[in-house]
């Protein structure tokens, strides 16, 4: 059984700080932005963990592996190097979605994301080392099938770019519907879902779905592990065997011989 440990990550008033004392130019919060989601990516990577940005000033974090020591001393870096301070809560459950209402309502039991007296809040539980198994995290990594020949060599690069969200708006939104299922666009024509426990038929049904709704092909490789990081190298070698074998859905097994730990 799937044990999801999932993170939001919210900067605190964020709202009212882009506009005091006057509003700031879109492009250095852009640049803000970009450049704290590039932060926590390294530190919870580092750990074997997995961040999706979603919309910036909210961005889910997959943590497994990382307990509360690891979140206050998130909160402490990111405090000591940018002019805003970030909250996060965590929740555990066998169904991703589950797991992130936890966390949510954890931060919002302490008030407002635009409360300017809520400050770096660190609420929620987490996975003990005895409670960790193999089986806690499923990655599921999706890929449009040609994308390359039907999109970027033949449309302009919005049209492009339209097609692919439009398959991957679909394919969020079932998955999140059908099984609590948590999916993220992670660039070019690829899509990270965090997934309970699913079989192969369950994959297949949804990729049936998006290309019925939005007329896009996916294909997918399915990892599990304890730590995201492991799961998601074990699903980008099952998506490969996909595109060796032409296959649509493979569930896989770390590759003999890959070193899928880090250093």
């Amino acid at each position: 059984m799937t044990n999801s440990q999932l993170t939001l990550v919210q900067i605190d008033n964020y709202g009212p700080w882009t506009v005091t004392p006057n509003p700031r130019r879109e492009m250095d919060l852009q640049t803000l932005q970009s450049r704290l989601f590039a932060e926590l990516a390294q530190f919870v990577g580092s750990r074997d963990g997995y961040v999706f940005f979603t919309r910036f000033d909210n961005m889910v974090a997959i943590t497994n592996g990382l307990d509360r020591a690891d979140h206050a001393l998130l909160q402490e870096t990111i405090g000591n190097r940018y002019p805003v301070t970030i909250s996060l809560g965590t929740g555990i459950d066998a169904t991703p979605v589950a797991a992130l209402e936890a966390a949510t309502a954890g931060l919002q039991r302490a008030g407002s994301a635009q409360d300017g007296d809520r400050r770096e809040v660190l609420a929620g539980e987490y996975l003990s080392e005895a409670a960790r198994t193999d089986d806690d995290v499923r990655i599921a990594h999706f890929d449009v099938n040609d994308a390359t020949g039907k999109y970027t060599d033949q449309l302009n690069e919005f049209d492009s770019f339209i097609q692919i969200e439009q398959g991957y708006a679909t394919l969020m939104r079932y998955l999140r519907e059908e099984h609590g299922a948590l999916s993220f666009f992670v660039g070019g024509d690829n899509i990270i879902s965090v997934c309970p426990a699913m079989d192969e038929s369950d994959y297949q049904g949804a990729i049936d779905h998006v290309e019925a709704d939005a007329g896009v092909e996916l294909k997918v490789g399915v990892g599990t592990a304890a730590t995201p990081h492991i799961a998601g190298m074990d699903a980008k070698h099952a998506l490969e065997e996909c595109r060796h074998e032409g296959t649509i859905v493979e569930v896989g097994h770390p590759a003999e011989g890959v070193d899928v730990t880090t250093d």
